[in-house]
Order: structure tokens, then sequence, then C-alpha cells
């Protein structure tokens, strides 16, 4: 029995347990907690490609549970998290179910990266964990402001929903070694995430999220001006 195809398989569990502790986190309104959950989970999900790329153990079965994974822990994870927000505004019940309309866009963002030769080595809309960690940062940073203004996290669910499925190239975060040359956007990002990260702390996070989509636009029209 070859165990060494089984280790990728084994993280992509991981980031799903990480997943499902992040829904039950948010159930119970451990905001803080269910980022925590989420960044476990993100960090599970760039580990179990990493590892399959290192010990060539690429499968099918591989392929299909990273999806599953992903919509659980960064399609449920985020419109639970909404939902319970939105639990705590002076509204109808039956707004609050608008926060799962993520999870729904989330595997319609999921099935097109699957289908969809041309991200191998970067995409085309926002990737579901990068939204996950927008939405994780935010009720965490700012539920107050969420809950006041409830409005406002609506649109902001519509829009990211939106972006999740939008025909936007953004880049990936892979490092191809140390090179400035070859990973200058990359480089760039992280320069600008320190910068975020010195003057709003913690309240940085969705901010993250925010820098990510413009510098993807920005680097995209570039390159088409070219």
């Amino acid at each position: 029995m070859n165990i060494k195809k089984h280790i990728p398989n084994a993280i992509t569990c991981l980031n799903l347990f990480s997943g499902c502790v992040a829904i039950w986190l948010a159930f119970r309104g451990e905001f803080g907690g269910a980022l925590a959950a989420i960044f476990i989970a993100a960090a599970f999900d760039f580990c179990d490609g990493f590892a399959a790329r290192l010990l060539k153990a690429y499968s099918p079965v591989g392929k299909e549970l990273d999806s599953l994974a992903d919509v659980v822990s960064f399609g449920l994870t985020p419109g639970v998290l909404v939902f319970t927000l939105l639990s705590y505004a002076q509204i109808p019940d039956f707004v609050r179910f608008a926060g799962f309309i993520i999870p729904v866009f989330s595997a319609l963002r999921l099935a097109k990266f699957n289908l969809d030769t041309r991200q191998t080595n970067s995409f085309i809309g926002l990737p579901v964990p990068a939204n996950a960690i927008f939405w994780g940062g935010a009720v965490f940073a700012f539920n107050e402001i969420l809950i006041n203004y409830w409005w406002l996290t609506l649109i902001l669910a519509a829009v990211f929903s939106g972006l999740l499925v939008a025909e936007i190239p953004m880049f990936s975060l892979k490092i191809k070694g140390l090179a400035w040359k070859e990973n200058k956007i990359q480089y760039i990002f992280l320069l600008g995430c320190i910068v975020l990260l010195a003057v709003f702390r913690l309240k940085s996070i969705p901010f993250f999220i925010v820098w990510y989509i413009l510098f993807s636009v920005f680097t995209s029209l570039k390159l088409k001006n070219k």
C-alpha cells in the first residue's frame, strides 16, 4: 500500500474538518474563532496542493475532494457568518437567508474552476478562500457596523458573490523561487498587506482582499495595454 499517495487527501480532509469547526463557531457568534478556523482551513488548502506536487500524488478523487472541502470551508462558512450576523439586525427573519447566496455562488465558482483550462496558473474570478477570508475578517472586525447597516452587508454579499463568477483575471499567490522578476506581482501585493497590517492591525484582514482585487484588476489592465 502506497501511503504517500493518500497524504494530500488527508490534508484536504483536515481542511474540511476545519471548515466544519468554523461553521459551528459562526453559528455560535464566535467570530474570532471562526476567522481563525478559516485561516487554518486555508493553510491546509494550500498544503494539500503543495503535498500533491511534491509527492506527485495527483488523483481524480483528490481533485473532487478538494472542491467538496472548499465549498464547505470557504463557501458555506461565510454564508453562515452573514446569516448569523443578520440575525442580530432588526430585519425580517427571511432577510437573513440572503447570506446563503454566498455558498451558492461559491459552488458555481468551484464548478467553473474545475472545467476552466485557463485557470492553471492564475484565476478568473475571486477565489473562494479569498472570499471566505474577506467575510471572516469583516464580520470579526466590523460586526457592529455590518449589523447596524445591514443593507450594506446585503450589498457586499451581492457584490462579492458576483466577483466569484466574474470574468476578471486575478493573479495567484504561488511564488516561483525567490527572484523579484518572476514574483514581482506577488511581492508587491505582500508589501501592500504589510502596510495595511501596520496601519489597521487585525482590522486590515478584509482590506487584504480588497487590495488583492484592485491590484489584480490593475495588473490585468496593464497587461492588456502592453
